[in-house]
């Protein structure tokens, strides 16, 4: 590989590997432009999920149109696609890593960011919105200290919003897991998520 591809590459590779997970948001000067640093939570892949995924790669790899099926059965494996996962699939099929990261990102059926084992959405639909949804995710994330999109350090959290749960008549609305909670004001969010930790 030329010198200036690779250094495209790994630039590349470093680039999206600030932009995955983290909690912690530090600034710093890369050739005279400003980047954001996070600090992520780390992967935790196995072994056997490794080779479970070279399975994959290797029983898929000679179908047409096989980097969705992949990357599908590579969330399910770990539960969503950080950049390490997304570089065995490039190591596999010989796909340049950029490609991977763009049908990642361009497809919202693949999460970047781990899932917690609480996972809270908070609908942002016009009918929540409306009577103040927009103040319950603020809290949420500010409790937490996670944004949306993102998993607590300990994963026990993540957060997401959605356009709608379909309970309308119980706006504004907040599911943990597959938990309804409605009518909610934004005092009620500390206590609601107590019950969790």
């Amino acid at each position: 590989m030329c010198k200036g591809v690779a250094f495209i590459t790994k630039s590349f590779y470093l680039i999206i590997r600030t932009i995955f997970g983290g909690v912690k948001e530090n600034k710093k000067q890369l050739g005279g432009v400003i980047v954001s640093e996070q600090t992520l939570i780390p992967f935790e892949g196995t072994k056997e999920q490794e080779q479970e995924l070279k399975a994959v790669i290797e029983e898929l790899k000679d179908e047409k149109g096989c980097l969705m099926p992949i990357m599908q059965k590579a969330q399910g494996i770990y539960g969503y696609l950080p950049v390490e996962v997304q570089q065995m699939i490039s190591d596999g099929l010989a796909i340049p890593l950029e490609k991977i990261y763009g049908v990642a990102t361009f497809y919202s059926q693949f999460n970047l960011q781990p899932k917690g084992e609480y996972q809270i959405s908070v609908c942002l639909g016009t009918a929540c919105y409306v009577k103040g949804s927009g103040n319950i995710l603020e809290e949420v994330s500010e409790i937490l200290g996670i944004k949306t999109g993102e998993c607590t350090p300990d994963r026990k959290f993540s957060l997401d919003a959605c356009r709608c749960v379909g309970a309308c008549g119980l706006a504004p609305v907040m599911m943990i897991n597959d938990e309804v909670y409605g009518r909610l004001e934004k005092k009620d969010v500390k206590g609601i998520l107590e019950k969790y930790k």
